[in-house]
């Protein structure tokens, strides 16, 4: 027989994909960030020394 009620665990599920995508995206961004500051540092010291 079919179960009467919410769905099981659909909730908790639901709530910790979105809690999982918004460390991802955190991680990807810090992650662009830093490669950003470390290009920018580069072409400063090519510009620099020559």
């Amino acid at each position: 027989m079919a179960k009467k009620g919410s769905e099981k665990n659909t909730k908790n599920k639901k709530k910790h994909a979105k809690l999982m995508a918004r460390k991802k995206n955190k991680l990807r961004k810090e992650e662009d960030a830093h490669k950003a500051r470390l290009k920018a540092i580069i072409e400063s010291s090519k510009n620099n020394t020559h």
